[in-house]
């Protein structure tokens, strides 16, 4: 599970430098937070999805896996953000909260729902 996890970590690593440039990028055009966030989470997580599939769990990247993945990070992402709108928190702190937070539920979702192997 930790050689598991660390795979994950490093994907994420990667994952999160992408969603932090394209969600600097976006807001520096005055995009909404929750709509920036959203778009950067798209972008980043297709290529976590994609590389998590082949390097971290060995499994096929399927059509229905990668919308569930999506769909449920992406609810997650548009959470975050919409929630920092209207509190008005820093986008820096919105940053680093999505990031701890879809680390741990990313990593929790997709060993047992998205590539859990059935016995």
């Amino acid at each position: 599970m930790l050689k598991l996890f660390s795979r994950f970590l490093s994907v994420g690593i990667i994952n999160t430098l992408i969603h932090w440039m394209v969600f600097a990028a976006l807001y520096s055009l005055n995009i909404r937070q929750w709509l920036a966030n959203l778009l950067a989470f798209i972008v980043a997580v297709t290529f976590s999805f994609f590389a998590n599939a082949r390097w971290t769990f060995k499994a096929e990247a399927t059509t229905f896996r990668y919308v569930i993945f999506v769909a449920f990070m992406g609810m997650m992402a548009a959470g975050i953000g919409s929630f920092a709108d209207h509190t008005h928190i820093n986008p820096i702190i919105t940053l680093i909260s999505f990031s701890i937070i879809s680390l741990i539920f990313g990593f929790i979702y997709s060993n047992f729902i998205v590539f859990r192997v059935k016995k």
